[in-house]
């Protein structure tokens, strides 16, 4: 059974396109007109995340923040194999282009990963 698109997932869903990074729930809210409460807000994303459109990431902050996939994405959306960077200036965070390499012990065994790094962007750096 096919999920209905509501005009929010629309324009939640575009707003996400358009960004070059990710985007914090309050940093949607931000961008988004008044009338979208935060629990549909919160539930647009998390199901975003279940249908593979976007993918979530947990900051060094704790905060959660929510990118539309690359084409190139691995679409195991628990576990991108990528990294990512959260700019401590301007807090933006972006997907990193690339495969995460590391390796572990024997008899250790990965089911997910949330690879951030922090510090200071280019675009900060360059100011």
């Amino acid at each position: 059974m096919s999920r209905r698109q509501t005009k929010s997932q629309t324009i939640i869903l575009h707003l996400l396109q358009q960004e070059q990074g990710a985007l914090s729930h309050d940093g949607i809210t931000a961008k988004l007109e008044k009338g979208l409460d935060r629990v549909t807000i919160y539930r647009i994303l998390n199901r975003f995340v279940e249908d593979g459109l976007a993918h979530r990431i947990v900051a060094d902050d704790g905060r959660q923040y929510f990118a539309i996939c690359p084409e190139d994405c691995c679409h195991d959306h628990e576990a991108h194999g990528h990294l990512h960077f959260r700019c401590v200036i301007c807090d933006r965070v972006e997907c990193v282009p690339g495969e995460v390499g590391y390796r572990l012990p024997p008899g250790y065994q990965v089911n997910n990963h949330n690879i951030i790094l922090s510090g200071n962007c280019n675009t900060c750096n360059a100011k």
